[in-house]
């Protein structure tokens, strides 16, 4: 069986590379980095003269990163740098900063402030799957001993663009992992800062190899919540239900960070790749390039949205910062990557006006982002009441006959779409009036039945068919049959 042959050695090419990268990132490498200095020791003194010019300019750069993430150290409850570990810079900062955080993220694996797993969590990892690779991170699908579900770990890509580009430039990788590590620390920060329902849950670090070994603090792993990638190709296949409930999410996590504890939050890297889903429910998985500064400005013109076929201005405010721009930013952003390809289409006859509301006002940019949360909760409300189906007539469901506690056997299938079974037509209803509408308006439908089976919005499941062959005892089921199918049988 060559197909299997070919198979098995691919997954075991698959789990010796994932393993290969996570020893190569979490085990130590100080003997690689005493031989280094050892080098460095014995070159002649030109070159000593130039590594240490290179090595003050990389301290530079690690300042600078540590000033990045400064402003996110919201006051909280902090320790004032006892051991001081900031730096003078540092604590000469303002004395409400959380450095307690700071002191978490840069050394070992605290588990009372940010998350419950530490190094200690990652003895008996089982590598699954690489998910992802970019420019400074790694993700990697990993099972945790004594953990039910896999979790996502971020380390830093030592074969990524970003690692290259700094060793070649300060010729040192233990301090290049260091300063490509910042990404991650920061992104350890935002989320603990950003903690909301739909952005993925931290739950734990390790800064330093295995056990949190001291001399190792460049070496960081972040452990995520693992989500599944958002496939746009197979949310467009999805329900209207379900593509709606994709937008919600993203509009309550934008309200979110308009007024958020950093202030209003823009995602910079606004990309469907940025999100995963947990459940069914979106999450923002990737807050390195969020930022909540505010652009200063003296005019109007200074507050510029550009976009690719879009340009916006918003007013200057009289305190010289553009009036709302990450929150416009984020809202044009969600209407041209989510809004566009998964509102309009298929939405219900009765809300496809409310619908069109929506895609005007954040297509120009009219709405801010309470005014679209307020619209789509009111979508929410009208769909899950069946408010929006007052104007079907009752008398609808007399045409069938309805036989509770019973199933159907034999059944004689037909496919629609969007359904919740490829095998059939399986799609949600508030009730059996709107499934008798919408087994009246397909041709091949000759009844229908509730299991008792609902979406995530409390709406019920129904399966319609052609036919079927017997009725068999269930006592979570209604079958609803056709009266002019049911005089043909009887005829017959």
């Amino acid at each position: 069986m060559p197909g299997m042959g070919n198979s098995l050695r691919a997954a075991a090419l698959l789990a010796f590379v994932v393993l290969s990268v996570l020893v190569t990132l979490l085990i130590s490498s100080v003997q690689q980095f005493g031989a280094r200095i050892s080098h460095f020791s014995t070159s002649p003194s030109g070159d000593d003269e130039e590594l240490a010019s290179l090595r003050e300019a990389l301290i530079h750069q690690l300042n600078e990163r540590r000033k990045e993430i400064i402003p996110l150290l919201s006051p909280g409850v902090g320790d004032d740098d006892e051991n001081g570990l900031l730096g003078e810079s540092f604590s000469q900062r303002d004395s409400t900063l959380d450095y307690s955080l700071w002191n978490e993220i840069t050394v070992g694996s605290g588990k009372t402030h940010l998350d419950e797993m530490g190094c200690d969590s990652l003895a008996d990892m089982q590598a699954v799957e690489i998910l992802g690779s970019g420019y400074t991170k790694l993700v990697v699908k990993v099972n945790l001993a004594g953990e039910s579900e896999p979790v996502a770990l971020k380390l830093v890509n030592e074969q990524g663009i970003d690692m290259g580009k700094c060793v070649e430039d300060f010729k040192d990788p233990r301090g290049c992992r260091e300063l490509v590590s910042f990404k991650l620390r920061k992104e350890m920060v935002l989320l603990q800062r950003l903690q909301h329902p739909n952005v993925i849950k931290l739950k734990g670090h390790c800064a330093g190899g295995p056990g949190g070994r001291e001399g190792e603090a460049e070496r960081v792993t972040v452990i995520l919540e693992q989500g599944n990638p958002l496939q746009m190709i197979q949310l467009l296949q999805s329900s209207w239900e379900d593509r709606f409930r994709v937008c919600l999410d993203l509009v309550r996590l934008l309200h979110f960070l308009s007024q958020s504890p950093l202030g209003s939050v823009a995602l910079l890297d606004f990309q469907p790749r940025q999100f995963v889903t947990v459940s069914g429910s979106l999450k923002l998985t990737d807050l390195d390039d969020a930022s909540a500064e505010e652009t200063t400005c003296h005019t109007d013109a200074d507050c510029t949205l550009q976009f690719p076929h879009r340009n916006f201005t918003l007013p200057c405010s009289a305190r010289g910062v553009c009036e709302g721009l990450n929150e416009k930013r984020n809202i044009y952003n969600a209407y041209r990557y989510f809004f566009t390809y998964l509102l309009p289409h298929q939405a219900p006859p009765s809300l496809t006006h409310l619908v069109d509301r929506i895609m005007n006002a954040t297509g120009e940019l009219k709405a801010d982002i309470n005014q679209t949360l307020e619209a789509f909760e009111h979508i929410l409300h009208l769909y899950k009441s069946g408010l929006h189906l007052e104007n079907l007539p009752p008398s609808i469901i007399r045409d069938y006959t309805v036989m509770r506690g019973m199933g159907t056997s034999g059944n004689v299938e037909y496919r629609c779409w969007p359904s919740y079974s490829q095998q059939g037509c399986v799609l949600s209803v508030h009730s059996a009036r709107e499934a008798a509408y919408t087994c009246n308006s397909h041709s091949q439908c000759n009844s229908f039945t509730l299991t008792g089976q609902k979406t995530w919005t409390g709406r019920l499941l129904a399966s319609f068919r052609s036919g079927f062959s017997h009725l068999v005892p269930d006592g979570t089921s209604e079958v609803y049959v056709k009266k002019t199918k049911v005089v043909e049988k009887s005829s017959a």
